[in-house]
Order: C-alpha cells, then structure tokens, then sequence
C-alpha cells in the first residue's frame, strides 16, 4: 500500500498533535509514503512556526528539523500538474497546496492503476475533493469526509 500524506499529516509525524498517533500507525502499515515535493518546506515552516511561537524548545526545534530532514530522503516524493492544479480549485475551491497535493496524489495514481493508494490530510475540504476525485481517503474520526 502507497500512503499520500499531505503536509498536514505529514507534520503529525514529527509534532505531536490531535491525531498523530493515527498517522503513524497508518504509516507502520504502509510499503510506501508519498508525498508532493513542496511538503519539505510546509513541513519546515510549520515547525518553524510553533517554534517562533515558544511552543517547543530550540532543542527540540533542532531534533525535529534534522529528523525529518533525514527521513525526507526515504519518502516518495513526486511533482504536481499546475493545469491539473488549476482545475481542482476552480472545481472544489480548494486553497493552492491542497490542490497542489490532490494533484500529486493523482498524479501517482494515474500513472499506476493497479497500485493501492491511500490519501490522507487533515482538511475536511481536501478529503472530499479526493473522494470526488476517486482516490481512497483515509479519515480521522472526527472527519466528515469518506
């Protein structure tokens, strides 16, 4: 099995957060973790972030930043269309890096049909606009999306 994480649920491996735990059971199932190439500087800048923010030590600001860097080479990281971009937002009015993801995922899965792809992000949004797009989404109990 291929699991996409978009960024959101990407940071949920290095941060601790609501639903992390259920990430990285997903990711200990998984053969293969894709994601978009663009999710290395989310991920840096959402650790950043909370670190401007006083809500880690520059210790752990420091552990955090090398560990995913160094775990950045293992992930499948892949490219996005920009026409197919375009159109997931002009169809689901999606912010540009959740099209940005929907589009990489798809991207994976077209290229392969035979492949089991599970997507998964912490927007709502993004969630359904994967399922109207025919991608298998993995969800968070609170998520409304299937």
């Amino acid at each position: 099995m291929i699991l996409y994480l978009g960024s959101s649920s990407l940071i949920k491996l290095y941060m601790d957060e609501v639903f992390s735990d259920v990430v990285r059971e997903w990711v200990e199932q998984a053969e293969i973790i894709a994601t978009c190439r663009v999710a290395f500087t989310e991920v840096i800048s959402a650790i950043d972030t909370r670190f401007r923010n006083n809500d880690i030590a520059r210790k752990d600001y420091e552990l955090v930043t090398k560990r995913f860097s160094e775990d950045w080479v293992n992930f499948a990281t892949v490219d996005f269309d920009e026409f197919e971009t375009g159109r997931l937002i002009r169809k689901y009015g999606l912010r540009r890096l959740d099209a940005i993801n929907l589009s990489a995922a798809k991207l994976i899965k077209n290229n392969r049909d035979d492949i089991s792809l599970y997507f998964s992000s912490a927007s709502i949004e993004l969630c359904r606009a994967a399922g109207a797009e025919g991608l298998r989404v993995l969800t968070f109990k609170h998520d409304e999306c299937t």
